[in-house]
């Protein structure tokens, strides 16, 4: 094992150990313990450490070594601390033991993305103590609150400290993994130059109070909301072909019949339907349809009481060019004559974003990924979750997500972790992104 490998694994194991689960307070998250460890580990190693606090506990931390060329590219290298929760009954390990079994570590965030974070931080430490002194300024970035809406994490740091945090490239998560698909002269490794957008929403559904004991003809809030979650659940958006994945099907060196089945609108949904891999099948049909996901109910104040108000939580997730105006008409759509009772409250509308593809940040990844894996071609893709990229795109950087993956773990393994069970990654996708980082840091720094 190899000094970068040892120290990856080890730095991931104490950041799942820390468990800076962010269930979306104010006073969850911790991330000052992660930012404990990440200082000490860094310290040493020639960056300028700062911490920035933007509520108590939620900590920030910036490494930054100021480059000899104020007109050369600078890098943001960024990962986040903060996890979401885990029911432990649900795993086969404890998610916050931080195990290493058989070459994986398991825990909650190996994937989402503490991996990533402890590889930026283990490659930003080699650079230096190698004696690598960039032309541009490298930064590293451990910030807080990624996993509910950045708002004491990226988009604090943008606000309060731009200044600390400002660059022309950001990379952090998530790419580099191998799609199942049958493509042609080696693998394809998707790079995240897109994202959808996020509408968050609240709907409140009206009823009339009454006895539990007589529930005949009643106007029960309850089983409205049952009404209400079975239509949203059933909703079928058009298929929309964007940009993105046009480029992302055209390069991907696919059969000529598989393509034009991607880049048809009326046989994508067919596809993701009857794909054997369903976590293929998810990604692509996420890619290319706006999605609706009702994910909390909160209803009813005692058992004999039938309830007048109950209150559903949906996750959309739009496509580039959609606004809330949009989406709020395709909510009533799906709604239909309950539309009435229904009172819709946002809680989040973050627009889809994107970064140009044709950048130097573009190259190096491109090249440096050849040089780890042979044959491998990076293409252009839209994560279809939220990351923090999105508040350096309004800032003028352009970012990606990106990562280098091995084939150890399955593709259709590899997304169900995603705020799934059973979270953990194999040393060797460690060690290729430590390679990957201190590589595009090389090419593009100079």
């Amino acid at each position: 094992m190899t000094d970068r490998v040892a120290e990856t694994t080890d730095l991931l194991q104490h950041l799942i150990r820390n468990a800076c689960v962010n269930d979306g307070t104010i006073g969850s998250g911790a991330e000052g313990r992660s930012a404990d460890v990440l200082q000490s580990y860094l310290e040493g190693s020639g960056l300028d450490l700062e911490r920035y606090e933007s509520a108590p506990g939620r900590v920030n931390l910036v490494g930054r070594m100021e480059g000899s060329d104020p007109r050369a590219p600078s890098l943001l290298l960024m990962g986040h601390t903060d996890v979401v929760p885990a029911n432990s009954d649900r795993w086969r390990r404890d998610p916050f033991g931080g195990e290493l079994v058989d070459g994986e570590v398991w825990g909650r965030g190996a994937v989402d993305m503490l991996n990533l974070t402890a590889s930026m931080a283990v490659a930003t430490r080699h650079l230096l103590t190698d004696g690598f002194r960039p032309r541009g300024t490298l930064t590293y970035l451990a910030v807080a609150d990624e996993e509910a809406l950045g708002t004491y994490g990226a988009a604090w740091m943008l606000r309060e400290r731009p200044d600390a945090v400002r660059s022309d490239f950001v990379v952090t998560e998530m790419g580099g993994f191998r799609m199942p698909l049958p493509s042609s002269g080696g693998p394809k490794l998707p790079v995240m130059v897109a994202e959808k957008g996020t509408y968050w929403c609240k709907l409140r559904v009206r009823g009339t109070p009454g006895h539990g004991s007589m529930p005949l003809r009643t106007d029960n809030a309850l089983v409205k909301a049952a009404e209400v979650v079975r239509r949203i659940a059933e909703f079928r958006p058009e298929t929309r072909i964007h940009e993105v994945w046009e480029r992302f099907v055209e390069s991907s060196d696919l059969p000529a019949e598989l393509a034009t089945m991607l880049l048809a609108p009326d046989q994508i949904r067919a596809f993701a339907e009857s794909a054997p891999d369903v976590g293929l099948a998810r990604m692509v049909h996420a890619c290319t349809h706006t999605t609706f996901a009702p994910t909390i109910v909160h209803g009813g104040v005692k058992t004999n009481v039938i309830p007048d108000t109950v209150e559903l939580e949906v996750d959309i997730r739009t496509l580039p060019g959609q606004r809330a105006a949009e989406i709020r008409d395709m909510l009533a759509e799906a709604l239909g004559d309950l539309a009435g009772s229904v009172d819709i409250q946002a809680q989040s509308d973050d627009e889809a974003s994107a970064s140009p593809i044709d950048t130097p940040l573009w190259d190096s990844l491109r090249r440096v990924t050849a040089e780890l894996t042979p044959g491998a071609t990076t293409v252009p893709f839209m994560i279809v979750g939220a990351t923090d990229s999105r508040f350096f795109r309004r800032a003028g950087a352009t970012a990606y997500g990106a990562g280098l993956f091995s084939e150890r773990i399955s593709f259709a393994e590899f997304a169900s972790m995603f705020h799934g069970d059973n979270e953990r990654i194999d040393q060797e996708s460690l060690d290729l992104s430590t390679h990957l980082w201190e590589g595009v840091a090389r090419d593009l720094l100079g």
